[in-house]
């Protein structure tokens, strides 16, 4: 067996404060453990003083080596990194209300698609999926909620993202405000699709907004959760447009159509380690 064949497909992401000699630095210690880059991308922030780089980098190194020899390089520049095999399957707990599309085509994609995720549970404060989530294979969990109950529910959560090991909790349609504690917990780890092109119509009914605004755009927004309903850093965006002619129901079917394939994009991105946070941005390497 050569050693081509032996060795592993890496993904490699750093970010830190912008400085000379980073990639000088990391491509050196790949290239010190037999590494061949096979895909490397980088963006240095002029506004936050950041540099970010995600490396796809084939070595016959071990993870243990590789994250020695890594871990002095990020103590010489500051550097927040992580390190990862390319197309493995991030373990991933999708929550929903009643809204279907979402969950169905994140479901299609993982079986058909290679969707590089492997969704471990269906959490929904409904039923009304749980024929869904059968249909698929998935443990579907009714978890209620109501004002009393909520504290309740997200211990139950927590329990829940812990027993399956999640890497990435994914609100597909799920019509429930997270706390901030649990926002805060599980920072980076939460996205959620609004259906709505934010910071445009913001919380309920975005699109009956929509239409008494008259507007000649429609869309959908995938953004990681924080605290501050609708403001976490935006992953993706798309867009339909759309005229005076169409109805609320109209908009509707038309936006979830743009709120599954944003989910998608944004879905699949996080877990092939394409986003970086910056700030309340991110950087994506597409």
């Amino acid at each position: 067996m050569n050693a081509a064949t032996e060795a592993t497909h890496w993904i490699l992401t750093m970010s830190c404060p912008d400085q000379p000699g980073i990639v000088h630095a990391v491509a050196g210690m790949l290239a010190e453990h037999g590494g061949n880059i096979t895909e490397s991308q980088q963006f240095g922030d002029p506004t936050s003083g950041l540099f970010f780089m995600r490396v796809q980098v084939e070595s016959a190194a071990s993870s243990d080596e590789l994250t020695t020899a890594m871990s002095k390089v990020a103590d010489r520049f500051g550097m927040t990194w992580t390190l990862d095999v390319v197309g493995r399957r991030i373990r991933t707990l999708v929550m929903v209300s009643k809204a279907a599309h979402c969950l169905v085509d994140l479901l299609f994609r993982e079986r058909s698609q290679r969707l590089p995720i492997e969704v471990v549970g269906v959490v929904g404060n409904h039923r009304d999926l749980e024929d869904i989530a059968t249909f698929y294979g998935k443990p579907f969990h009714h978890v209620p909620v109501t004002k009393d109950t909520k504290a309740e529910a997200e211990a139950t959560l927590r329990g829940l993202v812990k027993e399956l090991d999640v890497e990435v909790v994914v609100l597909a349609r799920y019509m429930q405000i997270l706390s901030d504690e649990l926002c805060r917990d599980l920072s980076g780890q939460i996205i959620n699709i609004h259906h709505s092109f934010l910071p445009s119509f913001k919380g309920a009914g975005p699109y009956r907004q929509a239409h008494e605004r008259g507007v000649k755009i429609i869309g959908a927004t995938s953004h990681y959760v924080t605290g501050d309903l609708d403001e976490g850093p935006i992953i993706e965006q798309d867009v339909e447009r759309v005229d005076h002619s169409r109805t609320v129901e109209d908009l509707v079917g038309i936006g979830e159509d743009v709120e599954r394939r944003t989910l998608a994009r944004a879905v699949r991105w996080h877990a092939e380690r394409r986003v970086l946070l910056d700030g309340r941005r991110t950087v994506v390497f597409r």
